[in-house]
């Protein structure tokens, strides 16, 4: 092979003068294939790796212009010479130049040109990854690295191929091998081809075990039907500590190999470990299948398996903390049904014996007639009417009403304070006409009394937005910012199953009335299914 007749000579010159057949671009310390194959084929094969073409094939490379080209011995390591493609396994910057190719009785001459960027010099986050590990039975997607990195320049639809065969791009389990994907890039009248290799190991599974314990290892792998040759298989144990070793290369007393035919076409392989170790839970087990087609790896991983007692204490703790979460969401979206439902059946009724004679005091700003308007609920309406209808008709409470329940002729500040302390709870309607005022001073009126008297508990209605004067007295303010508060809207109904009357019998005295404890478990039970209205 070292001596080129006159006919390869002429042959050389005229593939050099005519133009090669593409451009390829290559990235640094990757893997790089080049195939002797003419452009305008229909391929279907990336590569043809019959041992046929080593009689017929004839590599050569031009490296600069106007050298001679150099013949690429089949002996070379890199780039390898595989049936009619030479394999770069990296490919280096000096790998540039004219690569010409010949086929006795296929192809006569063909040239291409391989140009070569350094990865240091490849600025671009998407260039990928190009070697994969993918877990079994898992689907998953390949692309092409660096494929986002000529988005300014027009491009092709991207070329697969796995190892000699056109594939999809989705992964599944026997797809472990060498992918290479091409597209075309045209930067004005240039064309050039971007040719990327990416390397797939597909994990087998994950091996949960104890150390000190035996493990046996299959592999099984299907090879087509070939008469002259005989098919490969072999175990390694690979971790960072060392290179790749195989299982045999130690004790024969460790691992024990066997391989059998199952059908004539699936192998099974079988290491076995007599006892697992912490060296090999940090190993990758891998193994390599060959034939004259080509190569595959499986790998298999170990990972130490949790004890029984300690996973049990684990599972039960986080089942005990999401009960606990659970129940802690439950009674805080259902605490007020949860509060009147143990009122209703086992509280103590706390207005016996208090010597009190209402349950509340209403307090609220009085209506002009010329301020009335009859298409809204005013608040003297709301306290005259419908507060009564509810809290009295419906839930048994005695409600103090100035008008309604004071005699007239006494002195107006007295009776406020006598109201308020034969009263259990003083009701506060507030709105801009209350704040704003005479109606004022029976808010702090019931304040002072609150103080005296600790059975005495304010409850505040927001009956309509306000904004709080500064003439306010600071007793006042302070009690507006710490009391709790109720807010009416305009579209709550008389109902007793509303929201709003839930939080009015909710700060109101414990008393038992006749007649609530079925309708109480009835509305419990309906909100703890529906939420509320």
């Amino acid at each position: 092979m070292s001596n080129c007749t006159d006919m390869f000579v002429v042959c050389l010159s005229g593939c050099l003068h005519k133009g090669p057949g593409r451009i390829y671009h290559a990235i640094t310390d990757e893997e790089f294939i080049l195939e002797c194959a003419l452009p305008s084929q229909q391929r279907t094969h990336m590569y043809n790796n019959s041992f046929l073409y080593k009689s017929k094939m004839l590599w050569f490379w031009q490296q600069k212009d106007g050298e001679p080209p150099k013949i690429i011995s089949n002996e070379s390591t890199n780039p390898t010479q595989e049936g009619n493609a030479l394999w770069f396994r990296p490919i280096g910057i000096n790998a540039a130049g004219v690569y010409i190719c010949m086929i006795r009785e296929e192809i006569p001459c063909l040239s291409n040109i391989i140009k070569v960027q350094a990865k240091n010099n490849a600025n671009c986050s998407d260039n990928g990854r190009n070697e994969l590990s993918l877990l079994i039975e898992k689907g998953h997607s390949i692309s092409c690295p660096g494929i986002y990195c000529y988005n300014h320049l027009q491009r092709s639809p991207v070329t697969w191929y796995k190892d000699d065969k056109i594939h999809l791009l989705k992964i599944y389990e026997q797809d472990a091998g060498i992918y290479v994907c091409d597209y075309i890039l045209f930067d004005n009248s240039i064309q050039w081809t971007m040719r990327r290799v990416v390397r797939v190991k597909i994990i087998v599974f994950l091996c949960f075990l104890f150390t000190g314990k035996p493990l046996k290892m299959e592999c099984k792998v299907y090879f087509g039907f070939e008469r002259n040759f005989l098919p490969m298989i072999t175990w390694y144990r690979d971790n960072k500590e060392s290179k790749s070793e195989p299982l045999l290369q130690k004790s024969v007393f460790l691992f024990r190999i066997r391989a059998e035919e199952i059908g004539g076409k699936l192998f099974v392989h079988v290491a076995t470990l007599t006892e697992v170790t912490e060296r090999d839970l940090n190993s990758n087990f891998i193994c390599f299948a060959q034939n004259s087609v080509g190569n595959s790896t499986g790998v298999l991983k170990l990972k130490r398996k949790e004890r029984a007692l300690f996973r049990y204490i684990l599972y039960g703790v986080i089942a005990v903390l999401v009960g606990l979460l659970l129940g802690s969401a439950f009674v805080y979206h259902y605490w007020i049904e949860i509060v009147l439902t143990y009122r209703n059946y086992l509280a103590k009724d706390e207005t016996i014996g208090d010597c009190k004679e209402f349950d509340a005091f209403v307090s609220y700003a009085k209506q002009d007639s010329f301020e009335s308007d009859s298409t809204f609920l005013n608040e003297e309406q709301f306290a005259l009417e419908v507060l009564p209808e509810v809290l009295e008709n419906k839930y048994g409470y005695k409600l103090c009403l100035l008008e309604r329940d004071i005699l007239p002729g006494g002195a107006y500040t007295d009776d406020i304070v006598t109201a308020i302390h034969q009263s259990r709870r003083a009701i506060i309607i507030l709105s801009p006409s209350y704040v704003n005022g005479p109606s004022i001073f029976e808010l702090q009126a019931a304040v002072n009394c609150a103080l005296e008297d600790n059975m005495i508990k304010l409850i505040l209605i927001k009956y309509k937005s306000f904004q709080e004067p500064e003439s306010l007295p600071p007793i006042v303010k302070k009690a507006l910012n710490i009391l709790p508060v109720v807010t009416w809207k305009s579209s709550n109904s008389n109902s007793p199953n509303k929201r709003f009357w839930k939080y009015m019998r909710y700060h109101m005295p414990v008393k038992n009335t006749t007649g609530l404890g079925k309708n109480s478990l009835k509305f419990f039970f309906q909100r703890l299914f529906s939420g509320y209205q």
